[in-house]
Parts: C-alpha cells; structure tokens; sequence
C-alpha cells in the first residue's frame, strides 16, 4: 500500500525533529505488519526496517536542510561533519533487534540535532506504543512509587553491564533489561522507572536523541563518571551513560564509583526483573 502521509514541511528543528521520527516509525509499524511471523525472516526484516528508516531520514533532512551534515547509524561517516555548524545525528531503527520480535514494544527512532557543540533539539519515536518524546513539549517528569520504594534501574536487555548487580545490591535497587537506549530514556522520562545506567559500549547515536529529551524534561545526563556527554566527535563511540532524575545522580554515582573501584567479587544472584512476560532469548 502506498504511503499517503502529506509530505513534511519545514518548520522549526524541534518540530522537524518530532515529525522525522514519527513519520519513520509510522513507515516501521507498516512494514513489521507485513511480517507473516516466519522466524526465518526475522533477519530479513531487521534489515529492511533498518534501510528502509535510513533512506526516509537522509531523503527529507537532504530536502528540508540541505545545508546540514548527517551522522546516521547506517550511513558512511562523512568527516565533514566535524567542521560543520549544524549536524543531524540520527538512529533509524535503535533495538533492531527487539523490532524483528513479534510483540516487543521496546525499538525507537532517533533524530537528533547538534549546533555549534551540544544538542540543540531531538526526539525519540516509541512507535509500536504511539508515543514520541521530543524537546518542543518533553513530559513532566513525576516522581514513581512511595517514598522509599526500592529504585528500579534500566539495564541492557542483551549486555547489562556487570558493575550494575552490585550498584544494585548496594542501594537495594530492581534491574529491569529492556531493548534500545531510547525505549530505556523514555521509561525514565515518563516516570515508570527511576534510572538508565549503562556500560560497555554504544555510538552517538544511541544516546543524542535521548539525551536531548532527557535534559529537555529536566533529568540528569552523563558519563557514569559524572562527566558530560559530547556529540559531533571524531570517534563517536560513547562508551557509557547514566539518565536520572537530579535527585538520584549523586548516589547513583557513588554507588557506581565504589562498584567499579572494589575487587571484582564472587557471582552474585541479584535478580533481574523482567520487564515483560517474555524470557529473555
């Protein structure tokens, strides 16, 4: 069926922002329904939502902005960006692989500006939710549970970093894996769970557009060394990331220090709490 979305037009970066990432996820949602549910093609339609998200982004910020330079996961890294004023960084599909599972809510698009050295406006698409994030109109972000409720800390579905087991055992926290950096963002900045603490790798692009919104609602965002976050770098690996409400950096921070500082200890058994009824695979 042929897409009969009006073409975008070019409004502010904000708005830009919000609109790109929701007319991707709206092409996404399209093309996971014409998945007959084959395991055997899971792959093939990992791929071609990842393509598929691509060439929609660069073709309208190509239309709409064509003055500026693009870093996209799926794209060849253009150095000319280095020394460019104005720069869209953007993750076509982030949680492939969530995508390609029937049911799994938990994959996001992307879109995010950097201008003149910091992010300057982005947005994150939950589409199979209906929900975007964006930093025209960000959510109020409410405080969850009772006072004194135990933390519950986002955690890489597929690689959660070791040092989070003892984060955990040391504040009493629940880990909660959940799929792409900007599904984990956004469940912070709604107020369904308290913190992102990641470590181990990612790119640029997993974490501009959620960072943007999460400084847009207010939250705090940093190394989780407590050093700031910079975009628009030679090497665009980021390899680590905490996302809290303000309240929560410090002592999340200490308490990360002091795991990474101890001896490595023996396994501990900390669960992990599921975050849907799914086994993990």
């Amino acid at each position: 069926m042929p897409n009969l979305e009006p073409p975008l037009t070019s409004t502010s970066d904000h708005e830009l922002a919000r609109d790109l990432a929701v007319s991707a996820g709206r092409r996404l949602v399209e093309l996971r329904a014409s998945y007959t549910g084959d395991p055997a093609g899971q792959d093939q339609l990992r791929k071609a939502g990842d393509l598929l998200a691509h060439e929609f982004l660069m073709a309208e910020l190509a239309r709409l902005r064509p003055g500026d330079a693009v870093l996209s996961e799926e794209g060849k890294d253009d150095f000319a960006r280095l020394s460019a004023d104005r720069v869209w960084i953007v993750d076509p599909l982030d949680g492939t692989r969530e995508f390609g599972e029937p049911g799994r809510t938990d994959w996001a698009v992307h879109v995010a500006l950097w201008e003149l050295g910091d992010l300057a406006a982005g947005a994150v698409a939950l589409p199979a939710r209906d929900v975007v994030l964006s930093t025209p109109d960000p959510p109020q972000v409410l405080a969850r549970g009772m006072p004194g409720a135990a933390l519950r800390i986002v955690v890489s579905r597929s690689r959660p970093p070791a040092f989070v087991q003892q984060v955990a055992a040391d504040l009493g926290a629940e880990l909660v894996p959940m799929g792409s950096a900007g599904a984990k963002a956004a469940a912070v900045v709604l107020g369904e769970f308290d913190a992102y603490v990641h470590g181990g790798g990612q790119y640029e692009w997993d974490s501009a557009a959620p960072v943007a919104v999460a400084r847009a609602a207010g939250l705090h965002t940093s190394r989780i060394d407590g050093s700031m976050l910079t975009y628009n770098q030679a090497d665009v690996s980021i390899p680590d990331i905490l996302i809290s409400p303000a309240r929560l950096a410090e002592p999340l921070l200490d308490s990360i220090a002091r795991a990474l500082a101890a001896p490595r200890p023996a396994p501990v058994s900390h669960p992990i709490i599921p975050s849907d009824p799914e086994p993990e695979s």
